[in-house]
């Protein structure tokens, strides 16, 4: 079973999925991943949906549009989707614990903005998480760091010849994520924290994190430890072909287990199929 969330509790969890109105998932039925999840034995399963995007960080957001238009919720959708997830949750009470949320973006510039969202939707939810999906780049532009290899090049390739330099900017930006204070309802899980590795297949940037890297990141886990947070243990990245890894990576996991910090599997689900995709693998990650 699967080491997760508080104490000496196992529970056997996909913390992180997302549903039917995400615009750049597949559109299948929330109601049959929860199904799916019911089928392989899982207890517990974390609906977080992709929080809206501030309307003013559009015109910051350099490259395809679809980086903006596609990443999130609409703000007019933020209520169809508490009320989907809220029926799914009562409707499978007796057969597994739904919980809801958002994935919050976090944002250098736009803390008030999450900060009011968070204030305005998170006594309605019981499970956040925090992700960095953008970051500057090119021309001092937000770019995005998941949305495609011609995106990413664009943003980022005047650091590829020195890989430590992409990586710096993306855990800088990491280290402000978890720093940053958005009041009573902080998203308690940090999403995905190598996230910037997603392409490294693709464009060689495989090398492991150097020393100054490896401090920043232990910064970050330091915080976090302070903080009684949890890191998304997401499996999602083993399956993109230009990955191949899981997310956060031996390195970060190594040193989040040492501090203690509680690792939450993720699926990182945005389709059926994709509901518990390498769960199996997770008592062996865990355990090394």
């Amino acid at each position: 079973m699967i080491k997760i969330l508080k104490g000496d509790e196992k529970m056997l969890v996909d913390g992180h999925t997302h549903t039917e109105l995400c615009p750049h998932g597949s559109g299948e039925s929330t109601e049959k991943m929860v199904q799916r999840a019911i089928r392989m034995g899982f207890q517990r399963y974390c609906i977080t949906e992709h929080a809206p995007l501030p309307p003013e960080f559009q015109t910051e957001l350099a490259g395809d549009p679809v980086g903006y238009t596609e990443a999130s919720l609409r703000g007019d959708q933020v209520d169809d989707y508490l009320d989907l997830a809220r029926g799914l949750q009562a409707k499978y009470a007796n057969q597994i614990d739904i919980s809801i949320g958002f994935e919050v973006d976090f944002l250098p510039g736009y803390e008030a903005w999450t900060k009011q969202f968070l204030a305005q939707y998170g006594a309605q939810t019981q499970e956040n998480i925090l992700s960095v999906h953008f970051m500057r780049g090119a021309q001092g532009h937000f770019w995005c760091i998941d949305l495609s290899t011609t995106d990413f090049q664009a943003g980022f390739s005047q650091w590829f010849e020195d890989p430590q330099r992409l990586f710096e900017q993306y855990y800088r930006t990491v280290l402000g994520s978890v720093q940053a204070d958005f009041g009573p309802y902080t998203p308690q899980r940090i999403g995905h924290m190598s996230l910037v590795r997603k392409y490294q297949d693709y464009f060689g940037l495989t090398a492991p994190l150097d020393s100054a890297n490896l401090a920043l990141v232990d910064q970050a886990l330091a915080r976090i430890k302070q903080q009684n947070r949890e890191l998304d243990l997401n499996l999602a990245g083993l399956y993109k072909p230009e990955c191949n890894d899981f997310y956060p990576g031996n390195q970060i996991l190594v040193r989040a287990q040492k501090l203690g910090i509680p690792l939450v599997y993720g699926s990182d689900a945005h389709d059926i199929k994709s509901v518990g995709h390498g769960y199996h693998l997770i008592k062996k990650l865990i355990n090394g």
